[in-house]
C-alpha cells in the first residue's frame, strides 16, 4: 500500500493541484488529508477539488476545521486573534450546510496498517489535541507522555507548517509539512509512505498561485499571496516563535 498525506492546505487551490497532479500520476493507492483544508484564499474550490479525485480519500479535522464549525454554528471558535477571527469568519460565510455536514464527519484521528511500516496514526497536530504545538526542536521528555499512548509505530501530524522526522521514545513521528502555507522555501510539501517513507517538495507557479489568491475576495489575499506563497517566514524564525508557545 501507497499513501499520500496532504496537510495544511489551507485553501491554496494552485498548491493543492500540483501536488495532486505528482500523486495521481504516482499511482498510490489511497490519499489522507489532515486537517486545515480551510480556512484560506479558496474554501470552495479546493472542498471540490478534494471531494472529486477519483481515488480513495480519507479526512480527518484540523483545528481550522474545528473553529470554522463552530463559527458556523454559531459557537466561539475559541481565544484567537482578531486577525485569525476575520479568517473564520469570512470562510464560515462562503461554506454551505452541506459543507458543514462534511466537515463535521471527519473524525480527530485515523489509524491505518501499512505492511511496511506498521501502524500509522493520522493526527493534526498530537494525538490527542489538534491544537497543541510542538517541532523538531521540541524537548523529547516532554513529548513521551503523549506518544507513547498512541499506540502505534508511526505518528503523522502536521499543524506547524514544518517538515521534521524524528524518534520519540519508540514512536517515529513525522510532520507532513504543509501544501499551501508552508514555512521555509516557498512551495508545497507532503508525505509518500510506502515501503519506506519520504518527505516530498512539489513546485508550482507561485506567481501564477498569488495572482489568482488576490483576486479572491479573502480579507487577507495581499498578505496571503505575499508571504504566505511568494515569500514565507523562515522555518528558523519560525521555530523561534512556536518556541513560545510549544508543549513544556
Amino acid at each position: 500500500m501507497r499513501i499520500a498525506a496532504i496537510y495544511d492546505i489551507h485553501g491554496n487551490l494552485p498548491a493543492l493541484e500540483a501536488v495532486l497532479k505528482v500523486i495521481l500520476k504516482s499511482g498510490l493507492d489511497q490519499i489522507v488529508v489532515g486537517g486545515d483544508v480551510v480556512p484560506g484564499p479558496m474554501p470552495l474550490q479546493t472542498l471540490a477539488c478534494l471531494s472529486d479525485l477519483k481515488v480513495p480519500v480519507q479526512f480527518i479535522q484540523g483545528n481550522g476545521e474545528v473553529a470554522v464549525l463552530a463559527q458556523m454554528e454559531g459557537k466561539n471558535p475559541g481565544p484567537l486573534p482578531e486577525q485569525v477571527l476575520e479568517i473564520i469568519r469570512w470562510t464560515a460565510k462562503q461554506l454551505l450546510p452541506e459543507h458543514k455536514q462534511l466537515l463535521s464527519a471527519w473524525p480527530k484521528t485515523l489509524r491505518l496498517a501499512i505492511e511496511a511500516l506498521g501502524e500509522v496514526l493520522f493526527c493534526h497536530a498530537t494525538p490527542r489535541n489538534e491544537n497543541e504545538i510542538f517541532t523538531r526542536l521540541t524537548s523529547e521528555d516532554t513529548l513521551l507522555p503523549i506518544f507513547e499512548k498512541a499506540n502505534a509505530d508511526i505518528v503523522v501530524c502536521g499543524h506547524t507548517h514544518m517538515q521534521f522526522d524524528r524518534m520519540i521514545g519508540r514512536v517515529r513521528v513525522i510532520n507532513a509539512g504543509s501544501v499551501g502555507m508552508p514555512f521555509g522555501k516557498p512551495g508545497a510539501y507532503w508525505l509518500l509512505l510506502g515501503t519506506n517513507i519520504e518527505l516530498r517538495y512539489t513546485s508550482y507557479d507561485l506567481t501564477k498561485a498569488a495572482e489568482l489568491i488576490r483576486d479572491t475576495t479573502y480579507p487577507q489575499a495581499e498578505d496571503f499571496a505575499s508571504n504566505t506563497v511568494l515569500q514565507p517566514p523562515s522555518e528558523a524564525k519560525m521555530v523561534e516563535a512556536f518556541n513560545r508557545v510549544e508543549l513544556k
